[in-house]
């Protein structure tokens, strides 16, 4: 007996697919706690400051070397022109993205949103 609502999950977007988790673990008992369903209910949150840093790359020297480096003085990163860089909020990665000028500064333009796991 087909039912006009069933569907698989693969045809499903993340976020509807979270929430018939979320439905299932419910049917069987488990306690699911809230999430915010819409902009509104993160208003609590707007205004806490958080550190963002784009890496353009690292470089890895000894003390000594790091001593004789003066004006006009090269430092080679690891990666190469037009490469990705990555973007920290609070140390943790959670983008990659392109250098950017706006006006007369730099900016940054995400391309990729990293998924972590936080377990």
């Amino acid at each position: 007996m087909s039912d006009e609502n069933d569907f698989s999950l693969d045809e499903l977007g993340d976020a509807q697919r979270a929430e018939a988790a979320e439905d299932a673990a419910e049917d069987m008992g488990a306690h699911v706690p809230d999430r915010p369903r819409s902009a509104s209910d993160l208003e609590a949150v707007y205004d806490i400051p958080v550190q963002v840093s784009a890496v353009l790359g690292k470089s890895h020297m000894q003390v000594n070397q790091l001593l004789k480096l003066g004006r006009g003085a090269v430092v080679e990163l690891d990666r190469k022109v037009g490469e990705a860089i990555d973007i920290y909020v609070n140390n943790r990665l959670v983008a990659r993205g392109e250098v950017v000028v706006v006006e007369e500064r730099l900016g940054v333009t995400m391309t990729e949103i990293i998924k972590t796991d936080r377990s």
